[in-house]
């Protein structure tokens, strides 16, 4: 526990990618364990940062992240559920901590137990954040080679079916009622 006279500022950042939602890192859960973790910590939050949908490739894009940055110089912590949430680009985790340790803020990643004010902590970012990028590009192998057996198998890759389509146990099908239209549609393009 991190005893404070006066209550220390803190901002928290959360980021859910498709992947991770399915994994259970909720938003939600995820701001559930930062806020206790400051109320135990005596600290007060001084801003709540989110990016939903969002990959950790890269900080590009990432409005929440941004925003959040800009923010920061006034407090004296960021806090996240896991590394892999700040980000999954090493070169983006190491440059945004500079950054961030330029107007004396460090980063807490409460649930691997890191804290960059330590000098172990900035080994641990260092190293958490090359294996988390190495995850994103595994996750990213294993997604694509997941829609190549499903397409092998003649199976739908995912979303909704397309018009002139009726989605049955993972395959298409022809909707007769939808069909006739796309029948027509490509009839007038022909001729």
């Amino acid at each position: 526990k991190i005893v404070n006279n006066k209550k220390t500022k803190v901002y928290i950042y959360t980021r859910v990618s498709t992947v991770m939602q399915i994994d259970g890192y909720s938003l939600e859960a995820q701001k559930n364990k930062m806020k206790n973790y400051a109320e135990f910590n005596d600290f007060k939050i001084a801003g709540e940062y989110e990016d939903a949908g969002k990959s950790g490739k890269s900080i590009e894009g990432r409005m929440g992240f941004n925003q959040m940055i800009e923010d920061i110089k006034s407090g004296k912590y960021v806090l996240v559920f896991k590394l892999s949430r700040f980000g999954r680009n090493a070169a983006d985790v190491l440059s945004t901590l500079q950054i961030m340790q330029d107007y004396g803020v460090n980063l807490i990643c409460v649930e691997d137990g890191i804290d960059s004010s330590k000098d172990a902590g900035k080994l641990m970012i260092s190293v958490l954040s090359a294996v988390a990028e190495i995850e994103r590009e595994n996750i990213r192998v294993q997604t694509m080679e997941g829609r190549s057996q499903k397409a092998r198998e003649g199976k739908w890759n995912g979303g909704f079916a397309p018009y002139g389509y009726a989605l049955d146990s993972g395959k298409l099908l022809i909707n007769e009622e939808e069909a006739e239209a796309i029948r027509i549609i490509f009839d007038q393009y022909v001729h």
